[in-house]
C-alpha cells in the first residue's frame, strides 16, 4: 500500500491546474459515489487529480489505478477498508473497468463505509454501462466528452473564450477576443484538437492505439466477439470515414464486410457506446421513430483523419464536427428538409458557397457555413458551434 501512496503523490505533484475541462465545475464532488466515463485520452485522470490538489487534504485522499499490479493479489474492498481505518475520506479509482467484478465491490464499499466518498472513472463505456446497473441509486454517472473548439483554443493556444448558448450562437453573438482569423485554428482543431494529448507528439500513433484497443479488447470482451469480428468493425469504421456522409444500407454493408444482416445493428450500437461513432436518429416522433438511424458518423473529426487522412469527405467532416459538438448539451436529430434539427431549429451544413434553397423562412432555419470567419442574418460560421461548452 505504501507503493500506491508513492505513485499517487508523484502524480499529484506533477498535475497542473491551469486548465480545467468543462465538466470540472459541474460534478457534484461531495456525493458519496461518483462515476466519470469517457473515451480514453479525454482527460478524466487529470480532472480528478486536479480536484484532489485544489480541494482536499492529500493525506485524507488516495488515488489508485485499477490496473495496478497491486490488485493482482489484493482486493479493492480490502484496500478501501484499510484506507478507511487510517482516517481516509476520499478514494479515487481510475480505470475501474479493468478490475474484475468491480461493480459488486463498489456496491459493497458503498454499503460498508457510509462516510467514505468514492470517485471512479472508466474508459470502457460499455463495461461501465453494463456494471452501473448494480450501482443504481448509489452512483451518479457523468460523461466527459473530448475538447470543444473553445477548450482547444484555451488549452493549445491560451486564448480565453466564453461559453455561448445555442441561442447566442444562432444570433451571431460569438466573439473571439484577440483572434482575428479563426479558420486556421479551426482547421488544426479538426485534425488534432479533440484529445488533450493532441498537444504532444505522435497523435496518430496514440489515437490509433486507442481505436485498436477499443475494437480488439473493449467491444469483444463486452459482446463476446472473436478477433476476426474486430477486424470487420475496423473495416466498417473506414467505410463510415470515407462516406458522404454515411447513410447505412445495412444489407449492402453486411455483404461488404462479410457478416449477417442481423448482427449489424448490434455492431453499430457497440461502437456508439464505446465512443467510436455517433448515430443520428430520425426526427420521426412516436413509436415509429424509436431506434431509426438516419446517418452514422465517426465520433469526432480526429478519428476521421486518423483512419483515412486526405481521403476524408469534406461534407462528412463538417457534419461530424457539428453533431459531435452540439450533442453534448442538446438533443440533435436528423431533418427531412435540412441536415439537423435541435429543438425547433433546423440547420443545413455546407461550404462558403452553400445556397439557402432548403432553408425555410421564419427565423427558425439556418445555413451553417464552413470557410467563413463571421456570420450574418441566418448564416452562421461552422466553427462557432464549437464554443457551446
Amino acid at each position: 500500500m505504501r507503493i500506491l501512496y508513492q505513485k499517487y503523490e508523484t502524480l499529484l505533484r506533477n498535475t497542473t491546474t491551469d486548465f480545467k475541462r468543462y465538466l470540472y465545475n459541474k460534478v457534484s464532488w461531495g456525493s458519496r459515489m461518483i462515476g466519470i466515463t469517457g473515451a480514453r485520452g479525454v482527460g478524466k485522470t487529470t480532472m480528478i487529480l486536479q480536484y484532489i490538489k485544489e480541494n482536499l487534504d492529500s493525506k485524507k485522499a488516495l488515488y489508485v489505478s485499477a490496473d495496478d499490479i497491486y490488485f493482482s493479489k489484493n482486493r479493492l474492498l480490502d484496500l478501501a477498508a484499510d484506507f478507511y481505518k487510517n482516517a481516509g475520506e476520499y478514494l479515487f479509482i481510475d480505470e475501474i473497468h479493468k478490475y474484475i467484478d468491480w461493480s459488486r465491490e463498489l456496491k459493497n464499499i458503498y454499503d460498508a463505509f457510509p462516510e467514505l466518498k468514492v470517485v471512479f472513472t472508466g474508459s470502457s463505456i460499455l463495461d461501465i454501462l453494463k456494471g452501473s446497473a448494480d450501482l443504481s441509486r448509489r452512483a451518479i454517472i457523468y460523461k466527459l466528452h473530448g475538447l470543444s473548439f473553445r477548450e482547444y483554443l484555451n488549452f493549445f493556444h491560451h486564448y480565453e473564450v466564453d461559453v455561448y448558448s445555442l441561442k447566442q450562437i444562432i444570433n451571431n453573438e460569438v466573439k473571439l477576443k484577440n483572434i482575428k482569423h479563426p479558420l486556421p485554428l479551426f482547421n488544426d482543431y479538426l485534425h488534432r484538437g479533440y484529445y488533450p494529448f493532441g498537444l504532444e507528439s505522435e497523435l496518430n500513433l496514440r489515437l490509433g492505439q486507442i481505436i485498436v484497443q477499443t475494437l480488439e479488447t473493449d467491444i469483444p470482451q463486452y459482446a463476446n466477439l472473436n478477433v476476426g469480428t474486430s477486424r470487420k468493425l475496423k473495416r466498417l469504421l473506414s467505410i463510415i470515414a470515407e462516406s458522404v456522409p454515411f447513410k447505412p444500407n445495412f444489407s449492402k454493408i453486411a455483404q461488404i464486410i462479410g457478416v449477417s444482416r442481423n448482427s449489424l445493428d448490434d455492431y453499430f450500437l457497440y461502437m456508439e457506446r464505446a465512443g467510436l461513432i455517433g448515430q443520428l436518429r430520425s426526427e420521426i416522433s412516436g413509436i415509429r421513430g424509436l431506434g431509426k438511424v438516419d446517418k452514422v458518423y465517426l465520433d469526432n473529426t480526429n478519428i476521421i483523419f486518423n483512419l483515412v487522412g486526405d481521403k476524408s469527405n469534406v461534407g462528412n467532416i463538417r457534419e461530424t464536427f457539428f453533431f459531435n459538438q452540439m450533442r453534448v448539451k442538446n438533443e440533435v436529430i436528423s431533418s427531412k428538409k435540412a441536415d439537423f434539427v435541435i429543438d425547433s431549429y433546423t440547420f443545413e451544413i455546407g461550404g462558403k458557397n452553400k445556397q439557402q434553397k432548403q432553408i425555410e423562412k421564419g427565423g427558425k432555419s439556418f445555413v451553417v457555413k464552413d470557410e467563413i470567419e463571421f456570420g450574418y442574418r441566418n448564416v452562421i460560421p461552422l466553427w462557432a458551434f464549437g464554443i457551446n461548452y
